[in-house]
């Protein structure tokens, strides 16, 4: 697994833009949220940001301490939001918890082997009902020879990842904003935790 907080110390984060991801940003406009919601791998915090701004109680996680303080500092009026901690190892109390998990680069971030754990993590953290959102890459630009992070998600990979029996899909297409140099590589997705 990734030393991601040696990434951070080195600056070798080139999945940080600096902004929120568009296609969230895009999806979340004009939308008012209530709830709680959880960030996976949020990093230096700008989707929570934007979650939160939205109006819902949110938690940002990340497994990097140099990621959560630098979120902290970004965000001195959301410090209190921002968790270190392993998606796929919870807290207990956070079972049940969450209408609400907003994903982008922590799943691409993760071997493919750990993606079963991660939607099982995510399914036992949503409530009933809750919505996963998620900004999916599809198709990272690698160079040859790389195999990742990130790692790619092909879509009938990401069909597969969340049973028809746990999980519904609300909404689902290639968004129309996106990062310089994703267009097209990426997915928007809108899944309903089933009963």
């Amino acid at each position: 697994m990734t030393d991601w907080d040696q990434c951070y110390l080195q600056g070798a984060t080139p999945w940080d833009k600096g902004a929120p991801s568009p296609p969230l940003a895009a999806w979340l406009a004009g939308r008012r949220l209530e709830g709680r919601a959880l960030v996976p791998g949020c990093g230096l915090g700008h989707d929570l940001a934007l979650v939160a701004a939205a109006g819902a109680d949110a938690i940002g996680l990340d497994i990097a301490p140099t990621a959560v303080e630098r979120a902290r500092a970004a965000h001195p009026a959301l410090a209190e939001c921002f968790r270190l901690g392993d998606l796929l190892q919870p807290p207990e109390t956070w079972v049940g918890h969450f209408d609400w998990v907003f994903e982008h680069t922590c799943l691409c971030a993760l071997p493919p082997e750990l993606r079963e754990a991660y939607e099982r993590a995510v399914a036992r953290l949503l409530k009933p009902g809750g919505r996963l959102v998620g900004v999916w890459f599809i198709d990272p630009e690698m160079d040859p020879g790389e195999s990742g992070p990130p790692f790619a998600l092909p879509l009938g990979e990401l069909d597969a990842l969340f049973p028809p029996e746990r999980w519904r899909v609300l909404q689902d297409g290639v968004p129309d904003s996106a990062y310089p140099g994703r267009q097209g590589r990426e997915r928007l997705r809108v899944l309903e935790r089933l009963p």
